[in-house]
């Protein structure tokens, strides 16, 4: 009896030192420094660089769906820019993360970042302080001309002085962001530029590079990282909503909708309130894009599915 008191003894301390230094090396990482390359991006003035710019954030990049607090549509129809000043909570397993303020201002904004420093962050996934950008905005494999295009239509933004609530990760999202979150970059050769056509090579782009289609519709480990067949179906998400198989196999959400069918859907937007696909953005792509993306849904691997039909 005696020695299993001394074994619970000093079990329970062995444990209390291993929870005490798993505590300690989990808080001295929350704030790891990386470095990464600073791309060779200049904001332009040009109209027509900022209409493409404009264009890739209102719409298939869907930058107002998680950087702005306002009614991006009501603002459009005025002839108005969305407001980007952040703020908004999205409540995952790991915490509560706060989006950006992307607005010019100074203080609060990204008016205080130079062009290389926010390039940085979108291509490398490097802050300009160095931390790790959590890998929501997936715009490493950008072309430079759409790189450009996205930081000069941002620098266009009039600044709003907003403070955005700090991160409130949990216990796992502490050992997640110390252990497992590292800065992501490019996964091939950075084009110049990519053409907007039909074919199922930019839809390809549109959907891997721009849209982060997969992000939802390819299931994930808790740490971003992939897990399943590509586009075959996410994982549960609020209101046991999942992310559909986009392949196509017969199971797919899309098997045999026409090309015209698959745009007219994209134009109805949001019918589900509680979908957290961003369809008032995706509504705003045009033609050639849907097209384009319709064309590369094709190609894919098909996958067979049972619960995501």
């Amino acid at each position: 009896m005696r020695i299993i008191k001394k074994i619970v003894k000093w079990t329970g301390l062995v444990l209390a030192i291993l929870i005490a230094g798993v505590s300690a090396i989990t808080a001295a990482r929350q704030n790891i420094k990386y470095s990464a390359p600073y791309p060779a991006i200049k904001a332009s003035a040009d109209s027509a660089v900022i209409a493409r710019g404009k264009h890739l954030v209102i719409s298939v990049a869907h930058c107002t769906d998680c950087h702005s607090p306002s009614n991006a549509d009501s603002l459009l129809s005025l002839g108005q820019d969305p407001v980007l000043s952040g703020g908004i909570a999205f409540n995952l397993p790991v915490g509560t993360i706060y989006s950006a303020n992307i607005t010019a201002d100074s203080v609060y904004g990204i008016g205080r970042f130079t062009d290389a420093e926010i390039t940085r962050a979108l291509r490398y996934g490097v802050h300009p302080d160095g931390t790790v950008v959590y890998d929501f905005m997936p715009f490493h494999n950008l072309s430079d001309e759409d790189l450009t295009a996205v930081l000069s239509y941002l620098r266009t933004q009039k600044p709003l002085a907003y403070k955005k609530p700090a991160n409130q990760l949990n216990l796992i999202g502490n050992v997640v962001k110390a252990f497992l979150i590292k800065p992501v970059g490019p996964s091939e050769t950075i084009a110049a530029t990519v053409k907007p056509d039909t074919t199922a090579a930019y839809g390809k782009y549109l959907v891997l590079n721009v849209g982060n289609c997969s992000g939802c519709h390819t299931k994930r480990s808790i740490s971003g990282e992939y897990t399943g067949e590509l586009l075959a179906g996410g994982g549960p998400m609020e209101h046991g909503l999942v992310p559909p198989n986009l392949t196509p196999d017969s199971t797919g959400r899309i098997f045999g909708w026409s090309q015209q069918t698959f745009i007219n859907r994209f134009r109805m937007g949001k019918l589900n309130d509680n979908s957290v696909m961003p369809w008032q953005s995706f509504k705003r792509m045009n033609n050639t894009e849907l097209t384009a993306i319709y064309n590369y849904l094709h190609t894919i691997k098909p996958v067979k599915t049972v619960s995501n039909k």
